[in-house]
């Protein structure tokens, strides 16, 4: 592939790095990726995730570097739930943040139950609220 071609792609094309409709009215992202027509691959929504994924992990352990002494399944746990949520609604879930800091997994659990974010994703908090609580990754 022509480096010349990238170039003058990137130069005509344009990067926008959030989605926008083109003048043909197509959602469109990155170097002129028409989203509506095109998509992704399944290898590029993996690179996504993959990225996303340690994303999530460098934010949450910045903000609560204690969260690295918790066993896989529960750091994974407040992974996912970051991924969903973002830091920002994670860092508003004080109380449940506390539990965890002092290893009172049974309580955080249910704090994360109780909260409006469970309503809104059913049966995934119940998942990961499961992790929290018995530090086992759910296998299905």
């Amino acid at each position: 592939m022509s480096n010349l071609l990238i170039q003058q792609l990137k130069r005509h094309e344009g990067m926008k790095l959030k989605p926008y409709k083109c003048t043909a009215g197509k959602l469109t992202i990155g170097i002129g990726r028409n989203l509506d027509d095109v998509g992704i691959s399944e290898d590029e929504a993996e690179t996504l995730l993959h990225h996303d994924i340690i994303e999530a992990t460098n934010q949450l352990l910045s903000a609560f570097p204690w969260m690295g002494s918790l066993n896989d399944a529960r750091i994974g746990a407040m992974i996912n739930f970051t991924f969903n949520v973002g830091i920002g609604t994670v860092k508003k879930f004080k109380i449940t943040l506390e539990h965890l800091k002092n290893n009172a997994f049974e309580e955080a659990a249910t704090e994360m139950l109780t909260s409006r974010w469970s309503e809104q994703v059913g049966a995934r908090s119940i998942e990961i609220t499961d992790q929290i609580r018995t530090g086992r990754w759910k296998i299905i």
